[in-house]
């Protein structure tokens, strides 16, 4: 694999610019959205008098339906337009947002959280899908990570939001703060809607199969396999074990939810730091190389951060955790949007259908692991297989298939 040189960000046009800023801030709100409900785990199973592993379901059943979601999105994107599909998607994530303040049970919430997540599964997938067709190739991965500031904040803001609003206002009124970021988040996109006459997608070599064509090609293609499969593992042991890290600082270490969401806050931090540094390390390093390294650095500072007998030492770890975990997961994006450039949009819905649909196993596995065997050895396996992922991707990455 060969370094990804990054290009001049003069060439790439003020109205694509402007879109990939809007972008940035739709996928800032989807991903507070996902994030939202972590540091609340402890107080809605309180308010609503059930366990840590029923009170979940707020998180797991949004990625399912997050998951699924993307087998209708990634064609819909392809056939109408993805700018267009992000926009409407937005506005409806804050309709479904602002219910969740009105329910008045467990069930209730969750079906709320299932609405939210089937608008929020067309904005972050498809937003890669557009970067990938609206910027020249060797601009891809720069561009991503452009986006993906968007993205690592929002990890910021949802662990932030969810813990301080549930121990002051109350964990409805975190609901009402993201129905207004979506509300003028969708605005804004849809008044750039008709402005994208200049950002129109590069001509791409590949004509466009069927949706049925293009979407047997990406399944049974063997490096579009390996994509997926560390997709879903991905999804697992990262995303979905850091549901629980704010209750294992709550319980373990006693930190009330407003400090146990702002320390994991710093886990997004940590990939807002990457995201400023990846052009220059792209520049340095193959992408074999910044997977591993990415790897390693997450696994190790999860085993810190798992063990820590003191809250302070949880700091640092969060930080160079995130800063490790988005090294891995943007060589990850990058080769997600290659995997079918005739189909991005479908590719990409795949990529983020098994990463989520993985998010759902591992916070369900992590709630029920949690009773049998504790916290902290539940984060340790999270990072330890995220190491074990980091170098299975490299190693595969240097096969022929990959460069196809």
């Amino acid at each position: 694999m060969q370094r990804l040189q990054a290009s001049s960000p003069a060439t790439v046009s003020a109205a694509k610019r402007r879109a990939i800023l809007l972008l940035a801030l739709a996928t800032f709100a989807s991903m507070v959205a996902q994030r939202l409900c972590d540091a609340m785990l402890p107080e809605l199973a309180k308010v609503f008098s059930v366990n840590l592993a029923q009170a979940s379901r707020v998180v797991s059943a949004f990625a399912v339906v997050y998951g699924l979601a993307q087998l209708f999105y990634g064609p819909l994107g392809d056939r109408i337009g993805k700018f267009k599909v992000i926009s409407f998607a937005t506005l409806a994530c804050s309709l479904g947002s602002l219910a969740a303040f009105f329910t008045a049970s467990l069930d209730q919430l969750v079906w709320t959280r299932m609405l939210v997540a089937l608008a929020a599964a067309g904005i972050i997938p498809l937003s890669m899908a557009w970067i990938g067709d609206a910027v020249a190739e060797d601009q891809i991965q720069e561009m991503l990570a452009r986006v993906g500031l968007g993205t690592t904040m929002g990890i910021v803001g949802g662990q932030l939001f969810g813990g301080l609003l549930s121990d002051t206002l109350g964990w409805r009124w975190a609901f009402v703060l993201l129905a207004m970021i979506f509300g003028l988040v969708g605005v804004l996109l849809l008044l750039d809607w008709r402005s994208q006459a200049d950002a129109r997608p590069v001509a791409r070599s590949a004509s466009a199969p069927g949706l049925v064509a293009q979407t047997l090609l990406i399944v049974i293609g063997p490096w579009s396999r390996i994509v997926l499969l560390v997709a879903l593992l991905e999804g697992a042991a990262g995303f979905g074990v850091l549901a629980i890290w704010p209750s294992h600082l709550h319980h373990a270490l006693g930190l009330p939810l407003t400090s146990a969401g702002a320390i994991v806050a710093l886990f997004g931090l940590g990939g807002l730091l990457y995201m400023m540094a990846a052009r220059r390390l792209m520049q340095r390093f193959e992408q074999t190389v910044l997977a591993k390294l990415g790897a390693c650095l997450m696994s190790l500072s999860t085993l810190i951060f798992a063990f820590a007998p003191y809250w302070q030492i949880t700091l640092p770890a969060c930080l160079l955790s995130g800063f490790g975990f988005f090294m891995f997961h943007t060589v990850m994006q990058a080769n997600a949007t290659r995997m079918a450039p005739a189909a991005r949009g479908t590719a990409v819905a795949l990529f983020s259908s098994a990463l989520f649909l993985g998010q759902s196993l591992g916070v369900l596995l992590a709630a029920d692991l949690i009773e049998r065997i504790g916290s902290a050895a539940v984060i340790a396996g999270g990072g330890l297989v995220v190491l074990l992922l980091g170098f299975y991707l490299a190693r595969a990455m240097q096969r022929p298939q990959a460069a196809n």
